[in-house]
Order: structure tokens, then C-alpha cells, then sequence
């Protein structure tokens, strides 16, 4: 209960900026929170759709896996279909069938990296947020002490630095969460991302396959 009132107090001492730094962590959280469940989603989806692909991919059945990947939202499913349309237009060179699934690739890259770049941009806000704080409560510190008595200036100065402060800390201790948070979602980004990369050279190992063996 003591630890509880103290972190209030230490909130209610920072003034008005702590709430916009609270407002700035909160808005963090929820898209770190919202990006994590769809990167392990897309992750989880494409692993699902493939491991369905192979198998028809392998039989040489490409309309089967032309029509399993249109009926799919999955993101590798989005990149195949480029290039299963591209075998459908009855091209059989690889390179034609690798620029359509860059081509896929490039649409489905932007959605998985939607909105991560704003945890790092909120970070710097919080810790410029905390910063303004500090400064706007030493001026009124400053502004105080100076028509205070003379024998209460130390005490009284002493105070007011120590509740300016109070903003800093706690805009660092919202910045570096997220700060985090962004390192981990652009990790795992990438890691979604180098995953489609690699199933299409899988994919284009098939056709390679298949045409040399027809």
C-alpha cells in the first residue's frame, strides 16, 4: 500500500506532462500489442498455408495451388499467387516467375511493418515530453524561490528540482519500453519477412524441378 501511494505521489508531483507521457506509453502498448498478434498471426498462417502447398506444389497440380492460394489471406499465399499466375500465363522461365513474387512480396512487406516505425517515434516523444516538463517546472521553481524568503530559498529550491525531475524519469522509463518493444516487433518483422523469402526460392526450386523433370 506504502510502495502504491508513493508511485502516486511521485505522478501527481511530475504536473500535467506525466498524463500526456502516460497518454504517449498507453498509445505504445497498444500497437506493440496489436502488431505482435498479427506478425505471430501472419507467421502462423503462412507456416499453415505452405506446409498445404508443398504437396500440390510437388504434384505439378498448379491450378489446385493457384485456387488454394486465392481462397487464402495468409501473406505467403498473396506472394505465390504472383507467381502461380505468372505459370498460369504459361511462362516457365524462372526469372519471370521470381519478379512477379517479388513483385507479391513487396505488397505484403509494407503490412507487416505498418505502424512499428510510430514506437520509436513515441519513444523520442515521451523523453522530449519529459524533458519540456523538467524545464516548464524549474522555471516556476526558479519563479518561486525567487520572491521566497531568504533563509527558505535552499529548502525550497531543493524541492521543486526534485518534482521537476520527476517528468524526466518518467518519460525515460516510458521511452525505453518502447524503444524495445520496437526492436523486438522490427526483429520479428524481419524474421516473417526472411521466412517468405525463403519459401519462395523453395518455390521456384519446385518448378525448377518439375520442368526439368518434364
Amino acid at each position: 500500500m506504502e510502495d502504491f501511494s508513493t508511485i502516486v505521489r511521485f505522478f501527481d508531483d511530475g504536473g500535467i506532462f506525466m498524463y500526456f507521457i502516460l497518454l504517449i506509453l498507453a498509445l505504445g502498448i497498444a500497437i506493440a500489442t496489436e502488431r505482435y498478434i498479427y506478425l505471430s498471426a501472419a507467421k502462423s498462417s503462412s507456416r499453415r498455408v505452405w506446409n498445404a502447398l508443398v504437396p500440390v506444389l510437388q504434384s505439378g497440380n498448379f491450378a489446385q495451388a493457384g485456387e488454394m492460394a486465392a481462397k487464402s489471406k495468409a501473406a505467403i499465399a498473396n506472394m505465390l499467387s504472383y507467381g502461380l499466375a505468372q505459370i498460369k500465363q504459361r511462362s516457365q522461365h524462372r526469372d519471370e516467375i521470381e519478379t512477379a513474387m517479388e513483385e507479391g512480396l513487396m505488397e505484403v512487406i509494407p503490412r507487416l511493418e505498418r505502424r512499428t516505425h510510430y514506437l520509436a517515434t513515441l519513444a523520442n516523444i515521451a523523453t522530449l515530453m519529459g524533458l519540456l516538463g523538467t524545464i516548464m517546472g524549474l522555471i516556476q521553481a526558479f519563479t518561486a524561490v525567487a520572491s521566497a524568503d531568504p533563509s527558505q530559498k535552499a529548502d525550497l529550491l531543493s524541492s521543486s528540482i526534485s518534482v521537476a525531475m520527476n517528468t524526466t524519469a518518467f518519460g525515460l522509463m516510458a521511452a525505453i519500453p518502447l524503444l524495445l518493444m520496437h526492436a523486438l516487433l522490427t526483429t520479428k518483422t524481419t524474421e516473417v519477412v526472411d521466412s517468405l523469402e525463403m519459401a519462395a526460392v523453395k518455390f521456384l526450386n519446385i518448378i525448377t524441378k518439375g520442368n526439368n523433370a518434364g
